[in-house]
């Protein structure tokens, strides 16, 4: 069986210190940015996806959690790229356990390249067919990562075509305070205007006015010039 060790050496083999500086920058890992405190390595996101495809197999549970309690970002995120395809290959038992490590590492996943690699692909769809409650708990938490979280985890819900809890958490972070959780939502209404543009339209037409202008631009990017410029001129 693999180790947490041998993924760690792996990756440590494959950094650049030139790469690291940028992904530094890029996700905030400065004094006063969201991802302060994390440490990157500099390993690109396609060399971490190579080596989770080595690993994912041979890779325990209690390894992969291992993994994803440590303080450099590039081995959380192969960690939840590991996680995921151990969720896709798994059966009943495992994927409730990986989402269960998933809900209880929240503090883990903490910048939104990790929660949009993990929420989407594991929250999701492991509630797609279970009460989903939890998402109310997330969206309401003091941690910005789980409030992107519960919105993130509904674009499983959008792709089988179900709106719902999008609406209904898009309406509960309406005046979130961070421009990351702005993004998120504006992003996953967006994804529900892709399949079905009258109803993100019904949506919008009674909240775009109070909307964060970035959550708004998200929301509205795949609309018509025209169409885009009276919801900015607030005259939809």
């Amino acid at each position: 069986m693999a180790t947490t060790a041998d993924v760690r050496h792996e990756l440590a083999s494959l950094a650049d210190p030139r790469r690291a500086e940028g992904v530094s920058r890029f996700l905030q890992m400065i004094p006063g940015g969201y991802g302060e405190g994390d440490r990157a390595i500099g390993v690109s996101v396609p060399e971490q996806r190579r080596v989770a495809g080595r690993y994912w197999r041979d890779l325990s549970l209690a390894e992969t959690a291992t993994l994803l309690k440590s303080s450099v970002h590039e081995e959380r995120l192969t960690s939840l790229f590991i996680l995921v395809r151990k969720f896709i290959k798994g059966d009943e038992e495992e994927r409730g356990r990986i989402f269960s490590m998933v809900l209880a590492n929240t503090g883990r996943i903490n910048n939104w390249d990790l929660v949009d690699s993990s929420a989407p692909y594991i929250v999701g769809p492991w509630l797609i067919d279970k009460d989903r409650n939890v998402l109310d708990r997330l969206a309401e938490s003091s941690l910005v990562w789980d409030r992107r979280i519960a919105i993130m985890a509904t674009l499983a819900f959008i792709k089988a075509g179900d709106f719902h809890w999008t609406f209904r958490l898009s309406e509960r972070l309406l005046r979130d305070p961070h421009d990351l959780v702005h993004k998120a939502v504006g992003w996953m209404l967006r994804e529900v205007g892709n399949r079905d543009r009258a109803a993100e339209e019904e949506f919008l037409a009674r909240r775009y006015r109070v909307m964060p202008r970035v959550m708004l631009r998200y929301a509205i990017e795949k609309f018509e010039p025209q169409r885009r410029r009276e919801y900015l001129s607030g005259v939809v």
